[in-house]
């Protein structure tokens, strides 16, 4: 199948996938692998490998294809995933995400507490999901808001921004390393930590903003505990016995950074030899990761849990295993369509790709997003649909490519509802209702994501 044909046959499968995830309920691994199936059956990928003359192979076959693509993600970012979610949770059990908030207040300071709130969660939901770091914070905002006398609103909202915004731009969050890796720039993920930050700050200011306007419009119904919050937040400091000091609390996300940094700068010197060798091993993601996990397990030890490390591992590897499954199939996807002709008549007739260009990542990820409810699902899934057409959008070159990753994580932000589970952990950890959580999460996540779009779509015009 070629031509218009295959374009429709594409449409309906994403269709497809759309309704069985989000109305039928199927896993999403399961859903993506088996339309994945059914579209390179419907596009004619030969169903066995086809060979030359001399048993070279010339086209791989479906069931190859769907091997490679799966087995290539699992390759590429598998352990980076796992060594990242491994970091959070150290960071959540030893009190050091917790550290991490309190040296972000000191630095904004108690008279800007939504403020405070939002970076709080922007710093803290680099290593940890966003879920966890609104249930591990949530005490942190009661306290703030007994404290100051801010609305409960307004700290909930300042804390779900920061925390959202930081979950879809910037690794070792899951989603971004995924895609950064399918669309082949996941061995450059400075330039995709660096390029999150930036992104960031439209929708941090938007996002502050909102929040502020949206706690003199709603109540939420714990705005009167008061006391009992302030009891609640001392008491899980107690739990941590003593939090450690914040070159130990920065180090499992710093040195990671400051390694892939230095090569990065190794190589644009253009240095050689032993000394090279040694940076740019140093500077892999996978490498520099296993050092920030190392600088955890110190962390963990020095806090007395390390009898506690083998069940921490264990329970990370199950958090994280289907987003692996997830990932992984997204690459499935991306594989079987670069597999079809497709590719070669969007090309063809690229007039109009060429014109959407920057925002057809980010209308593909929002359509999946609000239809689905998981942002990484929506980052992993588009990221696998964009990949092979990147080129045709003008997203070709390294900075454009990340630009591309990074307008799917505005995307994927855009909207949080019923069908997200962060939307009820915002809901009910906030105490609002679901009417409530329409319109301050539900909202304020569109607000993000625009105000996130608008700044990418300016960069890409300097970039």
């Amino acid at each position: 199948m070629t031509g218009l044909p295959l374009i429709i046959a594409f449409i309906i499968a994403i269709v497809l996938m759309i309704l069985a995830i989000s109305k039928f309920k199927i896993h999403p691994f399961l859903a993506i692998m088996a339309i994945s199936l059914i579209l390179g059956l419907v596009a004619g990928i030969p169903l066995t490998n086809v060979t030359e003359a001399d048993g070279t192979v010339k086209t791989l076959g479906l069931a190859n294809v769907i091997g490679q693509g799966f087995s290539g993600t699992f390759t590429s970012i598998g352990i980076v995933i796992i060594l990242g979610a491994l970091i959070g949770t150290i960071l959540e059990k030893t009190g050091a995400a917790l550290k991490l908030a309190d040296m972000v207040i000191h630095l904004v300071g108690k008279n800007h507490p939504e403020l405070a709130m939002e970076l709080m969660g922007w710093v803290v939901s680099i290593p940890v999901f966003c879920d966890s770091g609104f249930v591990i914070l949530n005490p942190i905002r009661k306290a703030l808001v007994n404290r100051t006398g801010t609305s409960s609103v307004a700290m909930s909202i300042g804390l779900s921004s920061g925390l959202y915004i930081a979950h879809v731009f910037i690794p070792p969050t899951p989603g971004p390393i995924a895609a950064a890796s399918t669309m082949g720039v996941g061995n450059n993920l400075l330039l995709v930590m660096g390029m999150g930050a930036l992104c960031s700050v439209f929708p941090l200011i938007a996002g502050y903003f909102f929040a502020k306007h949206i706690g003199t419009k709603v109540t939420a119904n714990d705005e009167a505990n008061q006391n009992e919050v302030h009891k609640t937040y001392e008491e899980l400091v107690a739990e941590y016995g003593k939090l450690p000091n914040g070159f130990n609390a920065l180090a499992p996300i710093i040195v990671p950074i400051i390694l892939m940094a230095i090569g990065s700068i190794a190589s644009m010197a253009g240095l050689t030899g032993t000394i090279n060798s040694i940076l740019q091993f140093l500077g892999t993601p996978i490498i520099a990761l296993a050092v920030g996990t190392v600088f955890g397990i110190i962390q963990l030890s020095g806090a007395g849990k390390m009898n506690e490390f083998y069940e921490l591992t264990n329970e990370t590897l199950k958090t994280v295993g289907p987003i692996l499954f997830v990932t992984a199939a997204g690459g499935v996807l991306g594989k079987v369509i670069s597999s079809t002709d497709m590719i070669n008549y969007i090309t063809q007739n690229a007039t109009l790709l060429e014109k959407i260009g920057i925002f057809f990542p980010f209308l593909l990820a929002a359509i999946l997003k609000t239809a689905q409810g998981s942002s990484t699902v929506a980052i992993t899934t588009t990221a696998g649909i964009v990949a092979p057409l990147l080129p045709v959008l003008g997203l070709g070159s390294p900075v454009r490519t990340v630009l591309a990753v990074m307008a799917i994580g505005a995307g994927a932000m855009t909207v949080s509802h019923a069908n997200d589970s962060y939307f009820w952990v915002v809901t009910n950890f906030g105490a609002m209702t679901p009417e409530q959580g329409y319109k301050t999460q539900t909202v304020g996540t569109l607000i993000l994501g625009v105000s996130a779009m608008v700044e990418i779509f300016i960069l890409s015009l300097f970039l």
